[in-house]
């Protein structure tokens, strides 16, 4: 003989004992949601932000935990058409030289990008590319050599714009630099 409980019951049985224990049903009418109230309408403070950045760029410290390792740098020098920014960010300026900064110190790599800034610049170089890496191996300390290389391209007198390079030109491990003409 097997002892079997009211949950052990066969499913039309199960269904029956439900509905008898609930009752009977009836349909709710349709109801509309309720009105959503309007968000707040945004503030800008651009003027505000823009006017503290030139300030900020130049004379704030290097901090490389504030660049993380996928983070794109972008920069265009005041003065200067937004269009020449979006024109290097393409792609579409030729590359006419590049320095690899992989594997050096901070001092060693500052002192070759500010030698390779004004080779470059004597040259007559419109385009140039500076390899730096991503940072990966930096740890907390984040991109050591990708922040020195920002900081110095904004105090650098003769960088109108860079960009960090397309994804088959290094990435954010790489920095394309637009150099004003001679």
């Amino acid at each position: 003989m097997s002892k079997r409980s009211h949950v052990d019951a066969e499913p039309e049985d199960a269904a029956q004992l439900f509905r008898a224990a609930v009752g009977p049903l009836r349909r709710l009418p349709p109801q509309e949601p309720p009105p959503r109230r309007a968000p707040p309408p945004p503030r800008a403070r651009i003027a505000d932000d823009e006017a503290a950045v030139p300030d900020a760029l130049l004379h704030g410290a290097i901090d490389a935990s504030a660049i993380e390792s996928g983070d794109e740098l972008l920069y265009l020098k005041h003065g200067h058409s937004p269009r020449l920014l979006k024109r290097l960010r393409r792609s579409e300026f030729s590359v006419q030289d590049e320095i690899d900064l992989h594997h050096l110190r901070a001092v060693a790599a500052a002192e070759l990008l500010r030698t390779f800034l004004a080779d470059s610049q004597r040259a007559g170089y419109r385009c140039i590319k500076i390899i730096h890496g991503k940072g990966l191996r930096s740890g907390q300390r984040g991109p050591v050599l990708k922040a020195l290389t920002a900081h110095m391209l904004r105090q650098c007198a003769q960088v109108i714009a860079f960009a960090s390079a397309r994804a088959n030109q290094g990435g954010s491990g790489a920095t394309l630099v637009l150099l004003a003409r001679r």
